[in-house]
């Protein structure tokens, strides 16, 4: 059944295809109108009935605009349609100056003064506007993660499991291609293959931050320092450098847009099936209004695979835990957002924990009726963890991190091309799942999108004591999603096969996997928007959320009762769960419930998470452990090398005090 992925007020304006045709200061843009998906109209942004918009111009931009007077605004407008000539006399007459034209997204960064932006809203082919915000980041790794029991498995197609021929977009920092870690297998040539800078303000391709070498390392570092003890995930994946944050870890809304439209115009090239974003900035914007999050949709839809750090903000500065601070654009349902787990330095997991800085959901970012009133999205956020505490990997030289904080240092090798620094956050754990996703594919290119979030959390495994909202499905277990990877299907047509039609090529296996001699529980379920589901129909019959450009957590919606129910596009075997659960260590929603005695008056999350029995409620937040939000504001933690702009999702000095990988 074809029907658009935003049903249940997700029918937004479409990103489109643009061509800008640019003249004097702000020229004439023309765009042919391309859907994004199957069954998509073509969008209307005061649609509403919940397909929001409301008003063109973000509330954050309106107050700037109403103060500013003629004084420049930097915007990034987001387009639906060609633009008129009203449109073009407008950004004339004003001066306006279009600064970067993102073709494959259908935006474009823009200057003009802050008297103009209110008449934007006039014009129907103007989608949204949004402020050009700033933005900064925010050995043991290959066997805790389960990396290394997965190279020993054997499958269908491939010798030696190491990412071979797979492209990973590191966007971040840069990259310092010059380190031993980024060498290919015969030692001759770097494995980054392209870079590119989009900070406009610096002229460079190198890692003047050190943020970018760190994460790149921990994805796809190969194991030749210390013989094998920084090897990151996927050692032989090809990396693309596309650098948005500047020298002190800052960019902007609009370098970050430019590369991912990059990506989305040449990932064909590469061979780039995995996008890496550990950087990011508080989410405010309803990720069906923000720009970013749009491009990450953009390329969900082109199977790419967008994973995306949660963000550092699971505590506030009195070291209480707080809910609801996942940062943009993992609060995008569209990206695999991945919070931090702490292995306190053991290749077990049975000691495991979920770092106290790691940002916990459900999503808070939110749209502004007529009338006044915030909805929030309140997405069920992370999609998983990955260990993120004290990692050690590739350090660039020089950099401003290290230069700045002598305790990150790790192993100083022979030569500066080998020296390695700690890192802690959830900007390190992106990078774990980003390799495990290239593994995936390296396994099975017919894998899809939707087909690689599910298997990554199905295969994760829950840590005890932990809830939904604070680890997903649980923790990254690359062993059991590579193994599932190989079972699927390469000869199954998944645009046309029909729902349930099987999806292995034989039984499914057993739901645990063996790391550092140990088995583990699978969880053996996935997140939805607003619940999650468990069954083994998941991994053995095609969904329609695994066909390409379809997503699956579109397949839950509340009823008109608020009873979340599935909508026919999922097998009868897939259970919807009723309960925010505490994991007892097993099968997803096993466990303890959240007792309604620690939710206030009866409500555990703002308007539009699930209570026990499976009903949305209105408003009202919890916490029982935690302290109450309401906009999803939070002080900074104090541990914080920086916050709240383009980050790379912020950097943690010292991260969590407990054992830590050793040097």
């Amino acid at each position: 059944m074809k029907i658009g992925k935003r049903h249940y007020s997700l029918l937004t304006s479409l990103l489109l295809t643009l061509a800008l045709c640019l003249g004097g200061a702000a020229a004439g843009f023309a765009s042919s109108a391309q859907p994004t998906g199957p069954g998509r109209g073509s969008g209307d942004e005061n649609e509403n009935a919940d397909g929001v918009r409301e008003g063109k111009v973000s509330e954050r931009l309106r107050g700037r605009s109403a103060a500013g007077g003629d004084a420049p605004l930097e915007v990034v407008l987001q387009l639906n349609g060609k633009m008129s000539g009203e449109l073009n006399a407008l950004l004339n007459r004003n001066g306006a100056r279009v600064k970067k034209e993102l073709r494959a997204l259908g935006m474009a960064s823009v200057e003009l003064p802050a008297s103009a932006v209110a008449e934007l809203e006039k014009f129907d082919e103007v989608s949204y506007v949004t402020p050009d915000d700033d933005t900064q980041v925010l050995g043991h790794v290959s066997r805790t993660t389960g990396a290394e029991a997965a190279a020993a498995l054997t499958y269908s197609g491939v010798s030696e499991l190491n990412g071979t021929g797979v492209g990973i977009a590191v966007v971040d920092s840069g990259i310092y291609d010059a380190h031993t870690s980024f060498l290919d297998a015969s030692g001759a040539a770097s494995r980054v293959v392209y870079n590119q800078n989009f900070v406009a303000t610096e002229s460079r391709n190198d890692d003047p931050y050190g943020h970018g070498t760190h994460v790149a390392a921990l994805a796809a570092g190969n194991d030749r320092v210390q013989a094998g003890a920084y090897r990151g995930v996927a050692p032989d994946a090809k990396l693309i450098d596309l650098r948005v944050l500047d020298a002190t870890g800052r960019g902007k809304t609009s370098y970050l847009l430019a590369a991912l439209d990059w990506v989305a115009a040449n990932h064909r090239t590469y061979n780039v099936r995995v996008v890496n974003l550990s950087l990011g900035s508080p989410a405010v914007e309803s990720y069906r209004n923000d720009p970013v999050c749009r491009a990450v949709e953009r390329l969900y839809d082109l199977d790419l695979v967008v994973v995306a750090a949660a963000g550092n903000s699971g505590k506030n500065a009195l070291g209480q835990k707080v809910y609801g601070q996942i940062h943009t654009p993992g609060n995008s349902p569209h990206a695999v957002t991945v919070g931090a787990s702490n292995t306190i330095g053991t290749d077990a997991r049975s000691d495991d924990t979920v770092t106290t800085y790691s940002s916990r959901g459900p999503t808070r970012s939110f749209w502004t009726d007529a009338a006044g009133a915030k909805h929030y999205d309140n997405v069920l956020k992370p999609d998983l963890v990955a260990p993120g505490n004290k990692l050690v990997s590739a350090e660039a030289y020089p950099n401003y991190l290290r230069t700045t904080n002598a305790s990150l240092a790790g192993y100083d090798g022979p030569g500066q091309q080998d020296d390695m620094m700690y890192m802690s956050g959830t900007s390190m754990a992106a990078p774990l799942v980003a390799g495990a996703a290239a593994l995936m594919f390296e396994i099975n290119p017919k894998l899809t999108s939707g087909m690689v979030r599910a298997l990554l959390q199905y295969t994760a495994t829950p840590i005890k004591g932990y809830n939904l909202l604070e680890q997903g499905a649980g923790q990254l277990n690359v062993a059991g999603a590579a193994k599932l990877a190989d079972l699927v299907r390469r000869d199954l047509a998944t645009a046309t096969a029909p729902v349930g039609t099987a999806l292995l090529v034989a039984a499914a296996p057993s739901p645990q996997s063996s790391i550092g001699g140990i088995n583990y529980a699978w969880s053996q379920g996935i997140t939805f928007n607003y619940t999650f589901a468990t069954g083994v129909e998941l991994i053995t019959k095609l969904q329609e959320g695994y066909r390409p450009t379809y997503f699956i957590q579109d397949d839950v919606n509340p009823s008109s009762t608020g009873v979340l129910t599935k909508d026919g596009r999922l097998t009868a075997g897939v259970l919807l769960g009723r309960n925010v659960m505490t994991s007892s260590g097993g099968t997803l929603g096993t466990g303890t419930a959240i007792p309604f005695s620690l939710r206030g008056s009866g409500v555990l999350l703002s308007d539009g998470v699930l209570l026990s029995d499976g009903v949305l409620v209105s408003d009202g937040v919890l916490l029982s452990d935690g302290v109450l939000l309401s906009d999803g504001v939070l002080l900074s933690d104090g541990v914080l090398l920086s916050d709240a702009v383009l980050l790379g999702t912020s950097v943690i000095v010292y991260g969590d005090l407990t054992g830590y990988m050793t040097p």
